[in-house]
């Protein structure tokens, strides 16, 4: 389980930026600061997943790597299983498994080589690695190209293998950003596929996407940001309930304020 209360992050703006705007100026840009995120709260209970959506440049992906510990939020606090991320982040740590926005794999190394790699960072024994990386492939639909070098791979190849190796130490809490974003119709059922079996293990599963069909297809709760806030938070049926019509009408209704 995973519990984010009133998370906040700024970034300073650079002064090469700091030029005179021409139109709408985002509220969040206030002095030589961007709030990026202004007050953002959730939870996300074992086995089930939560959706994370917003308009771009609404503050999610600072959210997820917030929580993925790759960047500290200025305020706000984090709790796994109710112990404090901030206070036992080395801890902690090994209780996520992060996808980020870009796979960022290592192109001379076979997919196995990229995944094994870090399954020892995660302080994995070797036998455990082989086991969990064989079962993945399978579970990811990865066995014809995993040895073969990454930088031969597609788009959704190199995507199953960062999914593959962000969860490979069998976390308990895995976050990803728009995980099948540039995938084809096959790989992106693979994926959430795979997400079905995380819920199924218990595991908190957070995702970003623009895909609404996605939501209605995963997800136990929704968190709606903009401009560094959240303006939803709820279960899937009270989200559908916010309209009548199709849930990309209540997403466009609630960036609005009509709920």
């Amino acid at each position: 389980m995973i519990r984010v209360q009133h998370l906040a992050k700024k970034f300073l703006i650079p002064e090469k930026s700091k030029t005179k705007q021409q139109g709408v100026v985002d509220p969040r840009q206030q002095g030589k600061y961007f709030h990026s995120l202004q007050d953002v709260s959730f939870q996300c209970e074992h086995g089930q997943v939560l959706g994370l959506l917003g308009p771009n440049g609404a503050g999610k992906t600072t959210t997820l790597r917030i929580l993925s510990t790759a960047l500290c939020c200025d305020e706000g606090r984090i709790f796994i299983d109710n112990e404090e991320l901030t206070q036992q982040p080395e801890t902690l740590r090994k209780k996520i498994g992060f996808l980020s926005g870009t796979t960022g794999l290592y192109g001379r190394l076979t997919g196995r080589e990229n995944i094994e790699y870090f399954g020892r960072l995660h302080g994995m024994s070797k036998a455990s690695i082989k086991q969990r990386v064989d079962s993945l492939a399978q579970e990811l639909d990865m066995q014809t190209y995993l040895d073969r070098r990454c930088e031969s791979y597609s788009t959704g190849m190199k995507q199953k293998v960062a999914i593959a190796r962000a969860v490979v130490h069998e976390p308990q809490v895995v976050i990803l950003d728009e995980p099948t974003t540039g995938l084809d119709i096959m790989a992106t059922q693979t994926v959430l596929n795979f997400i079905q079996r995380l819920k199924q293990n218990s595991v908190s599963v957070i995702f970003s996407t623009h895909h609404l069909d996605e939501v209605q297809t995963l997800c136990d709760q929704v968190c709606v940001i903009n401009q560094g806030k959240v303006c939803f938070l709820g279960d899937l049926a009270q989200f559908s309930a916010l309209s009548d019509i199709s849930l990309h009408d209540a997403f466009t209704q609630t960036l609005a304020g009509e709920h």
